[in-house]
């Protein structure tokens, strides 16, 4: 690459000129709430994310996935050994019934 200045006014008539928008930064969304007198689950994997057999260890997650007619909410559970995906559920909705139909299949 080669080092060139280039004037802030410059580059705002360029973006202009080819009708190019900066993308804004997004306000910083808290998810979770950690100051709650709710018990916690144990970390029983103590980051060893290796086990030694198969089916041992399953991990899960849930992606957000959109769509042009809305969102889908894709629940996907993984055998940490194989990386193999064992159980999966995709529903228009986030409920605790997508998680479980993903174990189920499991």
């Amino acid at each position: 690459m080669c080092n060139v200045r280039v004037w802030k006014e410059r580059i705002r008539w360029f973006m202009k000129e080819h009708d190019i928008k900066a993308r804004g930064k997004r306000k910083f969304i808290v998810t979770t709430d950690s100051k709650h007198n709710l018990p916690i689950a144990p970390n029983l994997l103590h980051r060893n994310f290796h086990p030694d057999a198969p089916n041992r260890v399953w991990t899960s997650d849930i992606a957000y996935i959109q769509t042009d007619v809305g969102w889908l909410y894709l629940a996907v559970i993984l055998d940490l050994y194989s990386r193999q995906v064992v159980g999966w559920s995709m529903q228009p909705h986030m409920q605790s019934s997508s998680v479980t139909d993903a174990l189920k299949m499991a």
